[in-house]
């Protein structure tokens, strides 16, 4: 009876811990913010990042005259105004990129600094999520 019990008991006990599958990781999805477009030293409209973390996807082009053409993107704080982050340091011609950003949930401005280059950077914040059926 002794060795009917203690089998029963691990054998239940085997039953009740099965391997849970591996939770699936976070999705980062990138939610549009704004895009600005021009030529020489500018300074976006303010934009709230809830998450924390942005990208800026830059373009220079139009470099003129050839071997003159630079750009610099700087994200500001919106409700101090102090520079947080530089983004992008000194990008020399024609190009394009993204730059990342991570910092504190808050509003924020690019402050651009170009010469002898067309500009255009669309910000994009991430968004996390779960994969489909990982409930």
């Amino acid at each position: 009876m002794r060795r009917l019990l203690i089998i029963t008991a691990l054998l239940g006990g085997a039953c009740s811990h099965a391997p849970k599958p591996a939770p699936k990781p976070d999705l980062v999805g990138w939610r549009p913010v704004g895009t600005w477009s021009g030529h020489g030293d500018e300074q976006t409209d303010s934009f709230e990042i809830e998450s924390g973390e942005f990208r800026i996807k830059w373009v220079a082009s139009n470099e003129k005259p050839a071997g003159a053409g630079t750009l610099k993107l700087i994200a500001h704080s919106a409700v101090s105004g102090r520079p947080l982050v530089v983004a992008l340091e000194q990008h020399r011609g024609n190009g394009h990129g993204i730059a990342m950003v991570n910092d504190d949930p808050r509003p924020y401005y690019v402050v651009i600094e170009s010469k002898n280059v067309d500009w255009t950077i669309t910000v994009e914040e991430a968004v996390v999520g779960q994969p489909r059926g990982s409930e």
